[in-house]
């Protein structure tokens, strides 16, 4: 099997959000077939649509897999489902999201999954840490940053 370049984003809005990115990080790095290879920096956005909500904190997280995109999204739910994530509005606040946003130059699109992730383009807090990770995919000029703030937050690489 040969490994593939993947991208993730992560997003956090309750409790303590740094942590809840953390523990993805670490489950991602936990999983076998996944190599965590680069975190963005965190950055600090208001919340687009559904109810009034908290500030979250979002990352992006490139990794290295040999599992198929639809494996890699069950490892995404999984992580979600650990940080006691609760799906019962759309785009309500979450202790933890995580979506795959690219999967080598894969397109996809069926009833659980489409990649690239369809909304990506327009979201400045997908394309500013995304940028921080794989700035060759998303160029200075796709963003705006608009509303995306440098949370100073630190998050780590996993220990191999």
């Amino acid at each position: 099997m040969t490994r593939t370049r993947a991208y993730l984003a992560l997003g956090s809005n309750l409790g303590d959000r740094a942590a809840y990115l953390q523990h993805a990080i670490d489950g991602l790095a936990a999983t076998e077939g996944i190599d965590v290879v680069a975190v963005s920096r965190v950055y600090a956005t208001e919340p687009v649509g559904g109810p009034t909500q908290d500030d979250y904190l979002n990352a992006v997280v490139a990794i290295d897999t040999m599992l198929t995109p639809h494996e890699l999204l069950g490892v995404a739910h999984a992580i979600e489902d650990s940080a006691q994530r609760v799906r019962a509005v759309r785009w309500g606040p979450r202790t933890l999201d995580v979506d795959v946003l690219l999967y080598d130059d894969i397109k996809l699109d069926d009833d659980v999954l489409t990649i690239p992730h369809p909304r990506m383009w327009e979201r400045d807090f997908v394309l500013v840490p995304l940028h921080d990770v794989a700035p060759d995919v998303v160029h200075d000029s796709d963003h705006a940053q608009g509303g995306v703030r440098d949370a100073e937050v630190a998050l780590r690489l996993p220990v191999t």
